[in-house]
């Protein structure tokens, strides 16, 4: 019916629509009639020059026109996914992603779908949701971000934070940590736009000082191997070191364990790319059977 409203629209007479859209007068009038009906209000006026929007008309005429754009976007996306068309969608990630992560699913992504092109944007946590919300990037994919109503959580996998270090650290043999045991040795620690820093800071009260601060996972990761002291962040980043034996990854899990969720977000208020939601799935695909519990596809 909202094919036949907006060719009336367009066209001006009922007879017009009905010759553009090729289907018969009455069957285009019928149509009309019944949203009248639906909606218990004219959307024309009859004049003897044509039909005229009266002021519901109106009103219903940009809703329709958003309707019919979003269709017309899903269909060419469809048809892109489809390898019918060529795509585009705009990633916004934390670092900690770049190292293995992203790589992977992006490299998975391209042999599904080799003509959807990606562009990615490193960025802190804090800064994702104002690039969500300004139309920079379609999706976002971060550690710990406050739920939003202008944010739509569409998946989430939820990872054990824990105390990075050499094999030769004094702590390396032990199975699991408390915050409080770190706290004598020298500290490598994220600045506060590090959804990390916001954890260790609810846990500690106030952070002490560290012997360098950073928002730089990989800076933290190199210091560590070089011996610099303890980093704190999740086995994503540094998952190559580990089987390597460079790094160890221990848990903290006194007084109770520690985790943090990565989730992947789009802007509520905006439909997102069919190719989002696919990079979302394969994600979801990737994760099973690791280690790690498997995201979760389209929560809200």
């Amino acid at each position: 019916m909202i094919v036949y409203f907006d060719a009336i629209r367009r066209a001006g007479s009922v007879r017009e629509a009905a010759r553009r859209l090729n289907v018969a007068s009455s069957a285009v009038n019928r149509q009309l009639l019944k949203l009248e009906a639906e909606l218990g209000t004219p959307l024309f006026e009859r004049l003897p020059a044509g039909l005229k929007l009266t002021h519901a008309g109106a009103a219903f005429a940009r809703h329709a026109l958003e309707v019919l754009q979003d269709a017309e976007r899903v269909r060419s996306e469809l048809e892109a996914l489809q390898g019918l068309r060529t795509g585009h969608i705009e990633i916004g990630a934390v670092e900690a992603l770049v190292s293995e992560l992203l790589p992977d699913l992006l490299a998975e992504f391209r042999l599904h779908y080799p003509r959807i092109t990606v562009g990615v944007n490193v960025m802190g946590s804090s800064a994702i949701p104002g690039a969500l919300t300004g139309g920079e990037v379609d999706l976002g994919i971060a550690f710990g971000l406050d739920r939003s109503t202008e944010l739509q959580q569409l998946g989430v996998a939820t990872f054990a934070l824990g105390v990075v270090m050499r094999p030769d650290h004094p702590l390396a043999q032990q199975a699991e940590l408390s915050l409080s045991a770190c706290l004598a040795f020298p500290l490598i620690l994220p600045k506060s736009d590090l959804s990390i820093f916001r954890i260790l800071n609810g846990l500690v009260g106030n952070m002490p000082q560290g012997i360098v601060q950073t928002n730089s996972v990989e800076l933290a990761k190199q210091l560590t191997l070089r011996g610099f002291g303890l980093s704190f962040q999740t086995r994503v980043g540094i998952e190559r070191e580990i089987i390597a034996g460079d790094l160890i990854h221990i848990p903290i899990r006194r007084p109770k364990p520690i985790t943090t969720d990565l989730g992947f977000y789009v802007r509520t208020a905006k439909s997102a790319p069919v190719g989002v939601h696919a990079l979302v799935d394969l994600f979801a695909v990737q994760r099973n059977g690791t280690t790690e519990p498997l995201l979760s596809s389209h929560t809200t």
